[in-house]
């Protein structure tokens, strides 16, 4: 029997399970998820793939896991009492923020409320100046006193962040040591151990955010291992980190902040690892599902990456003017735009008399009106209904039911009426406003960064992403589409083919033309031996032990650092000169231009990723599916716009797209439904992806 690696994804609504083996073999498993106990869903998902595929336990190699158990708990402020510990002349720093306006033109935004209320924010006399001299100790009766009145309001965590701890951590260990002592078990979070660089607001809403959800997590991986040993699941568990990269249950149970943004980041990386396999080497991911929509950008055959993110702030554009609105989390994270669109979102007409599609959603319960369950308000989902493009009889194969009069009935009533159009022309509206809120989406992680999307293709996934996919692409300029097999469970899919990392950074602040070579090379050669020696304890050494460099600089006098890749090896000038080069161009790509050779340039942090590499591929030459469903019709009208009208469409499985087909076609599978509009070119490349020349 073969050896099987497992993806599970944990969505609001389903828990997507995803068994593959080294040949290729593919089982899938879409179960509700179970909101009260999200482990028990995992478990009772993979025991049904057992008993269906004939798979043992003893089979699965290991568990790789994306799940929103972290991210939920800041969305909803159900994380830990949180007590922060920080220096005197600081305690309202995460009230102050950065004083940016994410919203500029929106008088009734408010800022989040803070993770720790003032109260629990607790300050000490000391100081450490930026230079890392101590200026001042703290008193340990002070600390004493600080600690116990913590512990006398309950807290169930503290988090300690001391003014420039990053250039000197020995108050902040002090501080760390009286805890120690008198609360051995609290959970405890110093900015030393969690982000020891610059940026005093950035550096405390981290540790503050990792000491927040430290418990949920630690709680939820206990309960996981419990309910996986119990049915004779031994195989070790891997949590999908932000930046993409896999880490241990042990040390994301310890770094929670790491995993905030799991679920999203599996799907990209698989589609790195598949559009590789294909021969692609620049790509536009794009995830759609029932709430919102999710872009991100593969150049080169390179995952981009963002050097921090917002956390809890609504939907995010991707632009630089819109950031701030959430909670700050400097960590290393794929760069991810966002925006509120998906099959629930919410049609309504707003006062100005136009039509507009989301960001509010109707959610998993009632959910659509064609789900039947109470739902009032029509959606996207309803639309695509009327339209013809999704089967009422074949949502996840047949499983659930939608009821297409009810949908017509409410969206005649609410939409159509009023704008004066027929419920088509109405529906199919709806259908391209929704398209053109996820065109933001694409153009914030490519134009915006510098980058022009017709460059590119574009990989489509999630349970809606197929169905936009070819008209967004189209309306851009995008001559390719690329539909992956299982696209509605891809995000678990891709969770199969990320390799393990682990991140490293400090700040390390200098003028490159200041920079002693052999300082810097010692810096990082420290940040090395530190990922190599958590990549030995996880079976990691010699040639699958990878260790890359990477630096963030900026001009002298700017605020933000762009993040460049730093040459390998012992540094001398030559590769200060070449580090410089590559800011440079980094700076022109992104902002179209680069000062001359006389600005200087300052690094401000170092950075290491060790990387544990496989042994053997983790991309099979085929993926070979155990389970295809076949649609139950040959074919049925679907509305294209008022350029064609309604035409009679045919309905094919996948399979039937080893020979080219030209549009109109639907593609119906167990998960999702990709729509071929008039005139593209469909077919199967040899790894099983339909490929849609537009």
């Amino acid at each position: 029997m073969s050896r099987f690696r497992v993806g599970i994804d944990i969505g609001g609504t389903f828990t997507d399970i995803v068994f593959l083996s080294a040949e290729g073999r593919l089982f899938t498993k879409k179960v509700p998820s179970s909101v009260d106990n999200y482990a028990r869903a995992i478990v009772e998902g993979m025991a049904e793939v057992f008993g269906e595929a004939g798979i043992t336990p003893e089979d699965v190699r290991e568990i790789r896991h994306g799940t929103t158990v972290a991210s939920n708990a800041i969305l909803e402020l159900k994380g830990a009492r949180v007590g922060l510990i920080t220096s005197a002349g600081f305690r309202d720093i995460l009230e102050i923020r950065t004083l940016r306006m994410p919203r500029l033109y929106d008088l009734a935004w408010e800022k989040p409320p803070s993770l720790v209320e003032r109260y629990l924010r607790q300050v000490v006399d000391e100081r450490v100046n930026a230079n890392g001299a101590i200026e001042r100790k703290p008193q340990r009766i002070e600390v004493e006193r600080v600690v116990r009145k913590l512990l006398d309001e309950k807290v169930e965590a503290i988090a300690i962040c001391l003014i420039n701890a990053y250039a000197n951590p020995e108050n902040e260990r002090f501080v760390e040591e009286v805890v120690r002592e008198l609360a051995p078990d609290l959970p405890l979070c110093i900015s030393a151990d969690v982000l020891p660089e610059m940026k005093e607001y950035e550096r405390t809403s981290t540790t503050v955010i990792n000491a927040y959800v430290l418990p949920v997590v630690a709680t939820y991986l206990t309960a996981l291992r419990k309910g996986l040993d119990a049915d004779s699941i031994s195989a070790p568990i891997y949590l999908m980190q932000s930046n993409g990269g896999l880490t241990t249950s042990e040390t994301a149970s310890k770094l929670p902040m790491h995993i905030i943004e799991s679920g999203p980041a599996g799907g990209v990386i698989g589609s790195q690892a598949i559009s590789k396999a294909s021969g692609l080497e620049n790509v536009i991911t794009f995830d759609m599902g029932g709430t919102t929509a999710k872009t991100s950008m593969i150049a080169r055959g390179e995952v981009t990456r963002a050097l921090d993110m917002q956390v809890g702030g609504g939907i995010m554009h991707g632009s630089r003017l819109m950031t701030g609105a959430g909670y700050a989390l400097k960590v290393p994270a794929i760069d991810l735009a966002e925006v509120g669109a998906g099959g629930g979102s919410i049609l309504s007409i707003d006062t100005g008399g136009s039509l507009r599609a989301g960001p509010e959603s109707a959610g998993a319960s009632p959910g659509p009106v064609c789900y039947d369950a109470g739902g009032e308000n029509p959606t996207i989902t309803d639309a695509n209904v009327i339209l013809g493009y999704i089967n009422p009889d074949h949502l996840v194969g047949g499983a659930v039911k939608l009821n297409k009069e009810k949908a017509i009935s409410v969206f005649t009533r609410k939409i159509a009426e009023p704008l004066g159009l027929s419920l088509e022309d109405a529906a199919h509206g709806a259908h391209l406003i929704s398209a053109s809120n996820m065109i933001r989406a694409i153009k914030a992680v490519s134009t915006e960064r510098g980058r022009n999307p017709r460059n590119y293709s574009l990989f489509a996934f999630g349970g809606n992403g197929p169905l936009f996919a070819a008209g967004m692409a189209d309306a851009i300029g995008i001559k390719q589409v690329i539909v992956p097999p299982s696209p509605g469970l891809f995000s678990s899919f891709g969770l199969l083919y990320a390799d393990v990392e682990h991140h490293y950074s400090r700040t390390f602040r200098r003028l490159l033309t200041d920079a002693d070579p052999q300082e810097l090379t010692t810096a990082w050669e420290g940040l090395a031996k530190e990922a190599l020696d958590e990549l030995n304890k996880e079976g990691f050494s010699g040639a699958s032990a990878v260790i890359e460099r990477s630096a963030s600089l900026h001009y002298k006098g700017q605020i933000y650092e762009l993040s460049v890749p730093a040459p390998s090896g012992n540094f001398d000038s030559k590769k200060l000169a070449e580090l410089a080069e590559n800011f440079g161009q980094e700076h022109e790509v992104v902002y179209g231009h680069r000062a001359g050779p006389e600005e200087p340039v300052e690094l401000v942090n170092i950075a290491v990723i060790g990387r544990g590499i496989p042994d053997s591929s983790r991309v099979p030459e085929k993926l070979y599916a155990e389970e295809a469903l076949t649609p139950v019709a040959n074919s049925r009208k679907a509305y294209f716009g008022k350029s064609y009208g309604w035409i009679e469409t045919a309905v094919v499985a996948r399979a039937d797209l080893q020979q080219k087909r030209i549009g109109p076609a639907i593609v119906e599978e167990y998960d999702a439904t990709c729509l071929i509009p008039p005139k593209a070119e469909a077919r199967l490349d040899s790894f099983g992806n339909i490929v849609v020349d537009l």
